[in-house]
């Protein structure tokens, strides 16, 4: 990808993959069809095999020189989505998927590289003894754990009239601090700079050098305190360093596809802050190629 600080891979670590079993899951939730569902979000009707969908992302992201991507499974139960898709398209994708750990069945699926955890959406805390099988599962796996803290709203589910029934008291990225400490070779992803606990995102970060941030999304929790993106970028950066900053944009759909606003935006806070090119690589691409690639070591300074 061609940047301002030179032209290099670049890997985006947060992409929804809304599959057909997303929209029907969500369909049949308020009595539609995974047709209807797409239709009434005004969105593209994704293809019965998710890996044609998967080649369709491939040529969106070469389209803009992205090189790679996470690819997350919005639903629980949909693992083989993202699975298939890593598979139809070798070297493109990490397979990111929703797991509820209370569901009863909750397991880490070969092929995954990360399982997802949302606790507001699911009612549960990461303290919560029911939460550590599947935490041993991803260790054993040497599979990555995101959690989603923070602000949590689903766009779609407002588009179809669904009800959002989360719980923010399961929220705190400082729930995971314990968690963390214990499983020190897991590293745990925590989008959207802790989406409004960007103090307590940092301070878990600061204490567990397993804890990453990602960066994704238009961050339009910054309004309750506001923050500007420059500002959020300067303290990570001085709180962690580049080296724990994942950038994403949190893409979903089509017509849309890659939302090449977000990484502008980032990429201008980036520039005004005044990073060096090594820093811009990292945060941009390499910090997650990294992660997933088996390098545990920091890079050396300077």
């Amino acid at each position: 990808m061609l940047t301002p600080w030179g032209d290099f891979p670049a890997s985006d670590a947060h992409v929804h993959f809304f599959s057909r079993r997303f929209f029907a899951t969500l369909g049949a939730q308020c009595g539609k069809s995974a047709e209807e569902a797409a239709g009434a979000a005004g969105w593209d009707l994704p293809p019965e095999d998710p890996a044609e969908l998967a080649r369709t992302w491939a040529a969106e992201m070469d389209r803009h020189g992205v090189a790679r991507a996470a690819l997350i499974s919005s639903v629980p139960g949909d693992e083989a989505s993202v699975i298939a898709a890593a598979a139809a398209c070798p070297g493109r994708f990490h397979a990111f998927a929703m797991v509820n750990p209370l569901s009863g069945n909750a397991t880490v699926a070969a092929g995954l590289e990360a399982v997802c955890l949302f606790p507001a959406m699911h009612l549960y805390s990461m303290a919560d003894a029911r939460v550590e099988p599947l935490l041993e599962q991803a260790a054993a796996a040497h599979c990555a754990v995101f959690v989603h803290c923070g602000v949590l709203t689903v766009g779609v589910r407002r588009k179809l009239g669904l009800p959002s029934t989360f719980d923010m008291r399961y929220s705190n990225p400082l729930d995971l601090h314990a968690v963390a400490l214990r499983f020190p070779a897991t590293p745990f992803l925590i989008p959207h700079f802790g989406a409004g606990y960007l103090r307590e995102a940092l301070m878990l970060a600061d204490l567990c050098p397993n804890v990453y941030l990602d960066t994704s999304s238009s961050n339009s929790w910054m309004r309750y305190e506001g923050l500007e993106l420059k500002t959020v970028f300067r303290r990570a950066i001085e709180a962690v360093g580049a080296w724990r900053l994942l950038f994403g944009t949190d893409s979903s759909f089509f017509p849309r596809g890659w939302n090449y606003e977000v990484f502008e935006a980032q990429v201008q806070a980036l520039l005004a802050l005044g990073i060096s090119g090594e820093e811009a690589r990292l945060i941009l691409g390499e910090n997650l190629e990294r992660i997933f690639g088996g390098q545990a070591e920091q890079p050396a300074a300077g």
